[in-house]
């Protein structure tokens, strides 16, 4: 039985996590890679917190909607609302100059509140039954359905090449 804390990575595990891209980690099912993944963008500061964040919140997400169970469901879904915490502690400690804030939605009844992030990939967004802290977002939907996956991914990939500071 899992005692609820993230799989300690191998030094393999980081050799792989060194060369993989965020999309080879994101369809891998291999939580020590995944481990060794978020510390590597994490090593990069604020940003890497951010783009770590994000890709956990999408990642447990995505899961989440797949998994017929109803714990492994609410676990992933228990991780993501914790991801979008940490995301919005480290947005309000410094955006990294990424505009960011939640809206009102009343058009997804139970997941009211939606979380968006303009990265340079394009905006990404995350609904939430709960407001989060942090400012309104002033700007339009983009209105491109299922993105989010995408462009997270490219923008942790950007942020392991230097691309973003």
């Amino acid at each position: 039985m899992s005692d609820g804390k993230a799989p300690e990575p191998t030094e393999a595990d980081i050799q792989r996590a060194a060369i993989a891209t965020a999309r080879e980690v994101y369809s891998a099912s291999d939580g020590r890679l995944t481990v060794a993944f978020y510390r590597r963008l994490c090593a990069r500061g604020t940003i890497g917190a951010i783009a770590m964040n994000l890709m956990r919140a999408q990642k447990t997400s995505s899961r989440a909607k797949a998994y017929r169970g109803r714990q492994y469901r609410n676990a992933s879904y228990d991780t993501k609302n914790y991801s979008l915490v940490q995301l919005c502690s480290a947005l309000s400690a410094d955006p990294c100059g990424l505009v960011w804030g939640w809206e009102n939605d009343d058009a997804t009844p139970g997941f009211p509140w939606v979380l968006y992030v303009d990265l340079p990939t394009g905006q990404v967004s995350f609904h939430s039954s709960d407001r989060g802290m942090g400012p309104i977002y002033l700007r339009p939907w983009d209105g491109v359905r299922g993105a989010s996956e995408d462009r997270i991914l490219a923008f942790c990939d950007s942020i392991l090449k230097g691309d973003q500071q």
